[in-house]
């Protein structure tokens, strides 16, 4: 196997007597063991991208405080283990704010997003004692003010901007453009700034904004950290406004494919941070505390899918398909985004290619393809067929369409495996049914 595809799989990847390992894990044995489809996350890749986000920005920043966007992935284990190593957390809706609580993660470090909180949502955040609502447009901005004073309680907030700027990213996942329905419009932003200072039951301490995901590159986020400081410094002038804590969002890639490596932290650290020294330089800014908030980056090479192959359709002169156990149910984003995967066969890992084949899921729809003419050793019934940089937007888009159980989840660490996430039961696909 070429080293640049076991380069997309986690750190710890490894092809020992022909079968893929992580953690020490033979994948084989753990598609035994926790049957397929199975997603198989690695703690050693968790732990050091979380490490390297904090240490490439805080050694040109000290005053970053990285949080993890828990829309990638969230589940309570995972939580508990991202605040061992420190993080923080941005949760996008009332769900996710109830996980991290059930977790015990601290919620003064919880950011809270989404562009449309409920009444009941917000009313909970501030019950709960949640760090910052990150306020996305008037309604809300009125609705806290509302929901505050009725509570008694005054809440610090940041307020997104929506920079207007392309960040060369899929349109179903761009957020800062000039046309989307996330934050205030350039327009508004004043306006909106002003009402936040005035609201007696708010406390604005700072501005955010999100470009969208993945972005490989870092001059986009440069353009809107320009844009957003100059503001900023006008508001200080004109309204006394002093910026405690600034967020460029996250967005961050990684690699789905060998053909496109993605940038390490350090890229995006050194790029940001120097666009945000040099702008408070520019309009004499105080240095406010930077919130990054990758998600994507921090999971996505540590999570691996486990499918055992079955069918083969060969249509003469078009092409072969695979079908795997799994396929859109938990992972969509080939289907939603047209995302590209590579893969390899985990119990014959030392292989050469044979054939070129597609690899197709079980579902009811044409375009339940995970990937498409892909070379591979000939597949055979049974086989285990491994696929890299699963760990992130794959789990949390899953459903049961068909019927089908979502799979189970495991960690593994030092050859020994546990069970983060049970397999679905049928019982389960019921249990909310009334009789």
């Amino acid at each position: 196997m070429e080293e640049t595809l076991l380069g997309l799989f986690p750190i710890t990847a490894e092809v020992k007597d022909n079968h893929l390992l992580i953690g020490g894990c033979d994948c084989l044995a753990l598609a035994q063991e926790f049957g397929t489809p199975l997603y198989v996350f690695d703690d050693e890749t968790l732990r050091r991208s979380c490490r390297e986000f904090r240490q490439e920005f805080s050694s040109r920043y000290p005053e970053t405080q990285v949080i993890y966007a828990c829309k990638a992935l969230l589940i309570r284990p995972l939580v508990r283990l991202l605040m061992e190593e420190g993080m923080g957390l941005d949760v996008v809706s009332g769900g996710e704010l109830a996980v991290a609580r059930a977790a015990g993660f601290p919620l003064d470090r919880v950011y809270f997003h989404g562009n449309n909180k409920s009444p009941q949502e917000l009313a909970l955040a501030l019950e709960w004692g949640v760090g910052r609502v990150v306020v996305d447009n008037f309604y809300e901005l009125g609705l806290l003010e509302a929901e505050a004073k009725k509570g008694g309680r005054h809440q610090e907030v940041m307020l997104r901007l929506c920079p207007g700027v392309d960040p060369h990213t899929h349109a179903h996942t761009t957020t800062g453009a000039v046309d989307s329905k996330f934050g205030f419009a350039m327009e508004q932003w004043e306006k909106a700034l002003a009402q936040a200072i005035a609201s007696p039951h708010l406390r604005l301490v700072g501005l955010h904004f999100h470009l969208g995901s993945p972005i490989f590159e870092v001059e986009p986020h440069q353009e809107a950290i320009r844009l957003i400081l100059g503001f900023a410094a006008d508001m200080a002038e004109k309204f006394g406004f002093h910026l405690h804590e600034f967020s460029p969002g996250g967005g961050f890639a990684i690699a789905y494919t060998r053909e496109r490596p993605a940038p390490p932290a350090a890229y995006y650290a050194e790029g940001i941070t120097q666009a945000l020294l040099g702008g408070l330089e520019k309009h004499g800014l105080p240095r406010p505390r930077l919130i990054l908030e990758p998600g994507r980056a921090l999971v996505g090479r540590a999570g691996v899918a486990l499918y055992r192959a079955g069918s083969r359709k060969e249509v003469p002169g078009v092409r072969t398909y695979i079908s795997l156990d799994g396929g859109m149910g938990d992972n969509i984003r080939p289907a939603l985004y047209g995302a590209k995967y590579e893969a390899l066969v985990a119990n014959r890992a030392g292989e050469g290619p044979e054939e070129r084949v597609t690899l197709a899921g079980r579902f009811c729809e044409s375009g339940d393809v995970l990937i498409k003419d892909i070379f591979l050793p000939r597949v055979f019934p049974g086989d285990i067929v491994a696929i890299p940089a699963m760990g992130a937007y794959s789990i949390p888009l899953a459903s049961n369409y068909n019927a089908a159980p979502r799979p189970a989840i495991v960690l593994v660490k030092k050859g020994k495996a546990e069970l983060w996430r049970r397999r679905e039961s049928y019982e389960d696909l019921m249990a909310l049914d009334v009789d």
